[in-house]
């Protein structure tokens, strides 16, 4: 059988784990956490037990198959300030695939679908900002920690990265792309530090300017760069 991948993400390079996925009506590879109802695919929900068996079997998040020791975490900048996130890890070139092929991921623009979710479907852990960040990175890292929430819920945690790869609009991204993310988003999580007190305020200021050291390089610093190296 012949199948028909969406026209936007043909140029982008497939990963040999993503092409043995199914692939839904408008020509999208479905990722192994998707839930599936009435028969058809809901990229928004995730199936039932998939978080679970991920984290008991440390299968990749986008493929399903098994993990090796480093792991991609698919995140925004916020994700990256304050080391938590709600999913757990994939395939470094899994996350590479998601980060410029996925709809949402790729495009700015896009805002989530609340319309039409099922009646039992469940939001994720933790009090996660509910936005589109703009600019999206993948953390390499060869440590993460699940951990439960007060409601039951289930986060992730992760180390130092290895290696840490930033995208927007489907391709690389630049450092004021990712700067513009962290400077819309970071209110909001200031309110939820305000909220605990000035120790979680200050605790917040630190942990930005760490991750601020995972930012892609300025462009000035590329050029010189490359002027030293020609």
């Amino acid at each position: 059988m012949t199948v028909e991948y969406n026209a936007g993400i043909q140029a982008v390079p497939m990963p040999d784990r993503i092409r043995w996925l199914p692939v839904s009506a408008k020509g999208f590879p479905i990722p192994w956490f998707v839930a599936w109802i009435d028969g058809v695919p809901d990229f928004r929900v995730v199936g039932r037990g998939r978080l679970a068996e991920a984290v008991k079997r440390k299968r990749c998040w986008v493929c399903g198959q098994p993990l090796g020791a480093t792991f991609a975490m698919t995140l925004g900048p916020m994700c990256a300030i304050n080391r938590t996130i709600s999913e757990p890890p994939s395939h470094r070139d899994c996350a590479i695939y998601s980060a410029m092929a996925c709809p949402f991921l790729a495009n700015p623009r896009m805002r989530r679908r609340a319309a039409g979710l099922p009646a039992d479907a469940i939001e994720p852990a933790g009090n996660g900002i509910k936005r589109n960040p703009g600019a999206v990175g993948v953390w390499l890292t060869k440590g993460y920690k699940p951990f439960k929430t007060h409601d039951g819920g289930t986060l992730f945690t992760f180390d130092d990265p290895v290696e840490v790869l930033w995208y927007a609009e489907g391709r690389t991204a630049t450092r004021d792309e990712v700067e513009a993310s962290v400077k819309s988003g970071l209110p909001l999580l200031m309110e939820y530090a305000e909220a605990e007190g000035s120790g979680a305020v200050e605790g917040l200021r630190r942990m930005t300017a760490e991750a601020m050291r995972y930012l892609p390089a300025p462009l000035s610093s590329v050029k010189a760069a490359c002027r030293t190296a020609g």
